[in-house]
C-alpha cells in the first residue's frame, strides 16, 4: 500500500526524466551585457506554451517571460523577452542590460498541465561578473594593414580610464583622453562609454607582434597581436603575339662602339688582307710559271708554222687570177 502511494506522488515528474528540456549548467556574462539563453525541447511539445522564471525550485519560481504573452516577445525594450521556433525545437530568452544582482538560478519550462503531469523543465545558474573581456585575444595583420581590438569592460568601469600597453613596457601605455579617445599615426582608440573601448593599430610592422594589454580600472586583459610579412609578387609570363613596337621594345640593347671592339674589328681585316694577298701572289706565281713554260718550248712551233706562212704567200706569188666578165665573156688572166 505504502509503494502505492509513493509511486503515485512520483507519477507526475515521469515526464521530466524520460524527455524534457536541456540547456546551459551554467552561464557567465560581464556585468551590462546581454545574454540570450537556448531552451531545447523534444518534439511533442513543440505545440506547449514556455516559459522563463527565477528560483532554484519548480513550485517557487518567479514567471519573468510566457511565450502566451505578448508583452514578453520584444527583445529590444522588454528586460526580458521570448521567442518559440518549434521548426528547430527551440525556445530561447534574451536578458537585457544585466546587472549584479541579476544573477542566480533560472528555469526553462514548458506548460504541460493536468493534475497528473508536472511541467517539464531545465535549470541554468547565471552569474553577472565584473571585469573585461576582448572580443578575440588572437589577431593577426598583414604588414601595412590594420587590425582592431575591441575590449568589453563591465558597468561598474564606464568611467573609468582605458589603456593600451605593451606587455613588460609600462612606459607604452596609451590613455583615452577626458572625451574617450586617443589618435597618434600608429594607435587609435575609441571608447564608447558603454562597455566597449577598440583600439586600432594602423600601418602594422613586424616590430608590432607581440602581446598588449586592454586595462579599464584595475582590470586587464591580454592581447597577442601576429604581423605577417606582406607576400611578394612575382611576374606571370603569357604568351602573345608582339606588336612591332613590342618586339623592338623587347630586343637587347645595341652594346657600345669600345676601343675592344675596333681593335677586335682591325684584327678581322688584317686577317681578311693577308689571306687575299697570299692568293694573288699564289696566282700570279702560277700565271707567270705557265708563260715561261710558253717562252721556252713554242718558238720552234711558231718558226715552223712562220716558215709555212711564208711558203703559202710564195705560192701566191706564182698563182694566176682569172677574172670572168659576164657582160663580154672574155676571159683576161693576170700573172701576179
Amino acid at each position: 500500500m505504502h509503494l502505492f502511494i509513493l509511486a503515485l506522488s512520483l507519477l507526475p515528474w515521469i515526464p521530466a526524466f524520460l524527455c524534457g528540456v536541456t540547456t546551459g549548467k551554467e552561464l557567465a556574462v560581464m556585468e551590462g551585457q546581454n545574454l540570450t539563453v537556448p531552451c531545447l525541447y523534444e518534439p511533442q511539445y513543440a505545440s506547449y506554451v514556455k516559459y522563463w522564471c527565477r528560483g532554484s525550485m519548480r513550485e517557487f519560481c518567479s514567471s519573468l517571460a510566457r511565450t502566451d504573452n505578448p508583452r514578453s516577445a520584444n527583445p529590444a525594450k522588454d528586460k526580458v523577452s521570448i521567442f518559440d521556433d518549434p521548426v528547430q525545437l527551440v525556445f530561447s530568452v534574451t536578458m537585457n542590460n544585466l546587472k549584479e544582482e541579476d544573477s542566480g538560478w533560472y528555469m526553462c519550462g514548458v506548460e504541460i498541465g493536468g493534475i497528473w503531469s508536472a511541467d517539464v523543465v531545465a535549470f541554468t545558474n547565471i552569474k553577472v561578473i565584473h571585469g573585461m573581456s576582448v572580443v578575440n585575444s588572437q589577431l593577426s595583420g598583414e604588414e601595412g594593414s590594420s587590425v582592431t581590438v575591441e575590449c568589453i569592460y563591465s558597468e561598474r568601469y564606464r568611467q573609468s580610464e582605458k589603456k593600451w600597453c605593451r606587455s613588460g613596457d609600462w612606459s607604452s601605455c596609451l590613455l583615452t583622453s577626458s572625451e574617450g579617445s586617443y589618435e597618434d599615426t600608429s594607435v587609435a582608440i575609441s571608447d564608447d562609454r558603454t562597455r566597449t573601448f577598440t583600439i586600432t593599430l594602423k600601418k602594422l610592422e613586424m616590430k608590432d607582434t607581440g602581446w598588449y594589454w586592454c586595462s579599464a580600472g584595475q582590470q586587464q586583459i591580454a592581447v597577442h597581436v601576429l604581423v605577417t610579412p606582406r607576400p611578394t609578387t612575382t611576374a606571370v609570363s603569357v604568351t602573345s603575339p608582339l606588336t612591332p613596337s613590342q618586339s623592338v621594345a623587347n630586343l637587347p640593347p645595341p652594346k657600345p662602339n669600345t676601343k675592344e671592339s675596333w681593335n677586335s674589328h682591325s684584327h678581322i681585316l688584317e686577317l681578311l688582307m693577308v689571306c687575299a694577298s697570299l692568293i694573288l701572289l699564289v696566282g700570279l706565281a702560277i700565271l707567270a710559271r705557265k708563260l715561261w713554260k710558253l717562252h721556252k718550248h713554242d718558238p720552234p712551233e711558231m718558226k715552223a708554222r712562220l716558215n709555212n706562212y711564208s711558203a703559202d704567200v710564195g705560192d701566191l706569188q706564182n698563182t694566176a687570177v682569172v677574172f670572168i666578165n659576164k657582160d663580154s665573156q672574155d676571159i683576161h688572166m693576170y700573172r701576179a
